[in-house]
């Protein structure tokens, strides 16, 4: 069994104890939208630090405005290595992936199957 999370107030420990608890595939699920949260909030902030709409990004990277705004949705998961580099050089920044052991979904249990994995249909 992974660890149980901490988190700051007992509110929202309250709510992820209820609702995600000891389930690993809802903990996989959660740290997933972790990742995605952080990479649209760090568009986000790179694009309102330089001062810029999301149209005037678009217009830089090559792409509509709409995109720019899926991308910065927490809820979106199609962030590409690709789109992210062209965000980056618009905005005078380089991405950097780390792989640290032992966080993301792959540590909460390392015998969960992917998400993608357990939809398939047995043939």
């Amino acid at each position: 069994m992974s660890p149980k999370k901490k988190l700051r107030s007992k509110a929202l420990q309250y709510t992820y104890d209820r609702l995600i608890g000891d389930d690993p595939m809802r903990q996989e699920e959660y740290e997933e939208a972790l990742v995605s949260a952080d990479v649209a909030q760090k568009i986000y902030d790179l694009r309102t630090t330089a001062g810029l709409s999301q149209r005037e990004l678009a217009k830089r990277v090559g792409t509509s405005a709409s995109a720019i705004c899926r991308l910065e949705d927490a809820d979106y998961e199609g962030h590409s290595l690709a789109m992210l580099r062209r965000i980056a050089a618009a905005l005078d920044s380089s991405v950097e992936i780390r792989f640290v052991p032992g966080k993301g979904p792959s540590a909460v249990n390392r015998k969960t199957k992917s998400p993608a994995a357990r939809t398939r249909k047995k043939a």
